[in-house]
């Protein structure tokens, strides 16, 4: 479909009705259009200016607000919305669970065509200070992040969302390029670890950036596997293991599936670091791995943004377990994946906050073979 750049000084009044997947605020077109508007709150009667064209959509930016919403406020860092971080700095954090929840509902009645819904979204109540991991931008003379689409640097003397540690650090940055800087139960020290419901992991590879969510997410996890002593837990898409191991503790036997060998290494240490020995890892690809194991109890799938592979589908299919629970960063690759995973009904669904005041959510579903 064709993109246009718009030039026109045109303006257009508008009322925004909601909220797009990437957090801008969405209103109609006199011609009926969705125009999507970083910066709008649900409420808002804004004046804007087309910066897109599609055939069916556009995007604009505010020229003016002429009735503000009820949830918009005054924003708490003075790097929004210039810094490409966060997305709702602008309205009350109530306003952003109700729009993170409504995106994982509508994206699971309209792509998927299911009628379950999220009843609520867990969160710690913490919205600033929670991330573990963060990546800065140097040019040799300001240390930050780019700005919003684009790749040109904000100077950032301290984010919001950062743990205090890694604030600290930046300041002693030194030199171009990109920088990853990561912090874990023992501060900023090697080799990281970080400790969940008293499984103690190493920090190597993947592991989720806000830890007191990802609590809450691995628990609503471990719940819907209930696994027995006598039953068995295949964990595809695993990592370093993290989930596999919250999970399969309850197990009888418990394997994860991994493609990327360093994370099988990473997975398999923290097996030994918590004295797990029924719990093992492979390195192979989820939909390609050669198993004997056949009808386990439970099968966790934790997969990238762009979801399942049809031959992981069909792998999960195969392996015809009573119960699946999948893990998703994306309601649409989520319902899309849902529907296609046939002979099971989704049985619970629940969606987590882990990435506070960025538009970015997190499900955990069951599913029960029928």
């Amino acid at each position: 479909m064709t993109e246009t750049t718009v030039k026109s000084a045109r303006t257009y009044i508008i009322k925004v009705t909601g909220y797009g997947s990437g957090g801008e605020g969405v209103a109609r077109l006199e011609d009926g259009r969705a125009v999507f508007i970083r910066g709008a709150a649900r409420g808002d009667v804004l004046e804007i200016k087309l910066t897109k064209e599609l055939q069916r959509s556009a995007r604009a930016e505010i020229t003016g607000i002429l009735e503000p919403s009820p949830y918009r406020i005054e924003p708490d860092c003075p790097y929004y919305p210039e810094c490409g971080g966060c997305d709702f700095r602008h309205i009350t954090y109530e306003e952003e669970l109700d729009a993170k929840l409504q995106r994982v509902n509508d994206a699971i009645l309209r792509v998927g065509g299911l009628p379950i819904r999220a009843g609520g979204i867990l969160r710690t109540g913490k919205t600033g200070g929670y991330r573990n991991k963060v990546v800065f931008h140097s040019d040799g003379v300001s240390t930050g992040f780019y700005r919003s689409r684009s790749h040109e640097i904000i100077r950032i003397d301290r984010c919001l969302l950062l743990k205090d540690d890694l604030n600290n650090a930046v300041k002693n940055l030194k030199g171009g390029g990109e920088k990853t800087l990561r912090s874990g139960r023992n501060g900023l020290e090697q080799p990281l670890e970080e400790e969940l419901d008293g499984l103690v992991y190493g920090i190597s590879g993947f592991f989720q950036i806000n830890t007191g969510a990802a609590l809450l997410l691995f628990n609503k996890a471990r719940e819907y596997a209930a696994m027995q002593k006598d039953e068995v837990l295949v964990d595809l898409y695993c990592g370093v293991g993290s989930l596999t191991l919250f999970a399969g503790r309850d197990a009888g036997f418990a394997i994860g599936v991994e493609r990327d060998s360093a994370a099988v290494e990473a997975a398999r240490e923290n097996a030994r670091r918590n004295g797990l020995s029924y719990i093992e890892f492979v390195n192979a690809d989820a939909e390609k791995w050669e198993t004997d194991i056949a009808n386990p109890e439970c099968v966790i799938v934790d997969p990238p943004r762009s979801g399942l592979t049809p031959g992981a589908v069909r792998k999960i299919i195969c392996l015809s377990p009573e119960r699946i629970v999948y893990v998703s960063c994306d309601p649409a690759t989520l319902a899309r994946d849902l529907r296609a995973l046939s002979g099971y009904d989704v049985k619970e669904l629940c969606a987590v906050d882990m990435f506070p005041r960025t538009a970015n959510v997190e499900c955990c579903c069951l599913l029960n073979k029928r």
